[in-house]
C-alpha cells in the first residue's frame, strides 16, 4: 500500500531542570550555574536547519500540526527564549494561528518566568507538572515546589489568560492511600484544568528509586486507584481518551494524539527523537539527537550533525503502530494501518485475529481497538504484534 505522509508536529527538548527527581528517566540534567540560554537557542535553530536540509523534500509543504517543548524543565527559559524558538520555528516551517503550541513548566516560583509572557511568545497551552497535591508525597518524590505553589501557579496562568492547562498527576506513590489518590484528583478539578494526565509511578532503570526503592502500593492496590479516579475524572466530565490522558470535549492534546496515531515530528534539543515519513521512497526514518547538553552544543559550535537517523525495517512496523494506536480508548479507523505504516492489513492479520479469539481486541473490522479486556493488560496485547523471533 502507498504509504501517506500523516500530520507533522515538532518536539523541542530543553534539558535542563532545578533538581533531577528520584523517579525520573527522562534526559534531564540538573542546573548548575547559569545556562547557556542564547548558545542553545542558536543550537536549536541550527539543528532545524540541518533536518530542512536533509529532510527537504519530505517536509516540503507541510504545515506544522503542533509543538511541544519538553524537559527537563523547558519554563527555565525565559518567555523571550521561548519566543525566540517559535519566531525561529515560523520562519522555516509553516506555524498556523490555530495550531498547538504546548510548554511544560513546574509550579516552583523560580521554575518559570511570566505566564502572561510565554502566552504573548506563542505558547497556547501550558503543562503543569503537579503530580500530587499532598506536601509529603511532594517530598518524597524530590519535587521542589508545595501544593500550595501548584495551586497558585494555576491560577496565575489563567488569571494571565490561559484556557488550556493540563495537570500531571501521579498514582500509586509511595505508602499512598486509595483516599489519597483521590483527594489528589479532587484538588485537581478543583482548578479546573481542560486535561488531566493521570499516570502511575513505575520504577525505571537508572534511577534512584530503582536502585533504592520506596514502598509501593501492591499492583491490586494501584489498580483499584487507577479505576477510582477514572470514575471521579468521568463524573466532572473528563472523558478518558488515552491511557493516562482526561479531557474536557474538545481539548484533547493535539500533539500526543499525533504521536498515538502515528503520526510525524521532527524533534530538536539534546536527546530529541523524530519521526518522518518519505512517501516519495516507501520508508520510515528516526531520527536521535545527542543526549548531553554539553555534546550538543559542541556539535552546533563545530556544525557537526547533530546525532543519527535510521530506517524503520518493515517487520518492526506492526508493532511500533500498535504500541501507539493501542492506547487510546476508542483506537483508531482500521485503514490508518496501512496509510501510516505502507503495508497491508495481512501484514498483522494473523496477530489481529488471536487478539480478537482472546477478548482482547473489538470484533469490528474497521477498527483496531483494544476491548476493556485488552486495556487491562494492554503491554500482553501490544506485544502479540512484535515480529517472530529468528532462529
Amino acid at each position: 500500500m502507498p504509504l501517506i505522509a500523516p500530520p507533522l508536529s515538532l518536539y523541542v527538548h530543553i534539558p535542563w531542570c532545578v533538581r533531577k527527581c528520584p523517579y525520573c528517566d527522562f534526559n534531564s540534567h540538573a542546573q548548575a550555574g547559569a545556562l547557556p540560554v542564547d548558545e542553545y537557542v542558536r543550537a536549536l535553530l541550527a539543528d532545524l536547519d540541518r533536518d530542512l536540509a536533509h529532510f527537504g523534500a519530505t517536509l516540503a509543504h507541510r504545515p506544522l500540526h503542533s509543538v511541544f517543548f519538553g524537559g527537563g524543565t523547558p519554563s527555565l527559559f525565559s518567555p523571550e527564549a521561548i519566543a525566540r524558538v517559535l519566531d525561529g520555528v515560523a520562519a522555516r516551517l509553516e506555524l498556523p494561528r490555530d495550531a498547538e503550541v504546548t510548554l511544560e513548566t513546574n509550579p516552583g516560583t523560580v521554575e518559570h518566568g511570566r505566564f502572561d509572557g510565554y502566552l504573548a511568545a506563542g505558547v497556547n497551552r501550558l503543562s503543569l507538572g503537579v503530580q500530587s497535591f499532598d506536601d509529603d508525597k511532594l517530598r518524597r518524590l524530590g519535587r521542589i515546589h508545595s501544593a500550595g505553589d501548584a495551586e497558585r501557579a494555576v491560577k496565575q496562568a489563567q488569571d494571565a489568560g490561559y484556557a488550556n492547562i493540563n495537570l500531571d498527576l501521579m498514582y500509586a506513590l509511595p505508602e499512598q492511600t486509595l483516599g489519597g489518590a483521590l483527594d489528589d484528583v479532587e484538588r485537581a478539578l478543583a482548578l479546573q484544568p481542560t486535561h488531566v494526565s493521570h499516570y502511575q509511578l513505575t520504577l525505571e532503570p537508572n534511577t534512584l528509586f530503582a536502585a533504592k526503592p520506596p514502598p509501593l502500593p501492591d499492583e491490586d492496590g494501584a489498580w483499584d486507584m487507577q479505576e477510582a479516579c477514572q470514575v471521579e475524572l468521568a463524573d466532572a466530565g473528563y472523558a478518558q481518551y488515552e491511557v493516562s490522558a482526561y479531557a474536557l470535549a474538545g481539548r484533547r492534546a493535539a500533539h500526543n494524539l499525533n504521536y498515538w496515531r502515528f503520526g510525524d515530528y521532527l524533534g530538536i534539543g539534546a536527546g530529541a527523537h523524530g519521526k518522518l515519513s518519505d512517501a516519495a521512497h516507501a520508508r520510515i526514518v528516526r531520527t536521535a539527537k545527542v543526549k548531553l547538553p554539553r555534546s550538543y552544543l559542541d556539535r552546533a559550535a563545530r556544525r557537526e550533525a547533530f546525532g543519527t537517523q535510521a530506517d524503520v525495517a518493515a517487520i518492526d512496523l506492526p508493532f511500533e503502530f500498535m504500541m501507539n494506536a493501542l492506547r487510546l480508548e476508542e483506537g483508531v479507523d482500521a485503514a490508518l494501518f496501512g496509510e501510516r505504516t505502507g503495508l497491508a492489513p495481512a501484514a498483522i492479520a494473523t496477530q489481529l485475529a488471536q487478539a480478537r479469539q482472546r477478548g482482547w481486541m473489538v470484533e469490528d473490522p474497521t477498527r483496531l481497538a483494544a476491548t476493556a479486556l485488552g486495556r487491562r493488560y494492554l503491554n500482553d496485547v501490544i506485544g502479540a504484534f512484535l515480529p517472530e523471533p529468528t532462529a
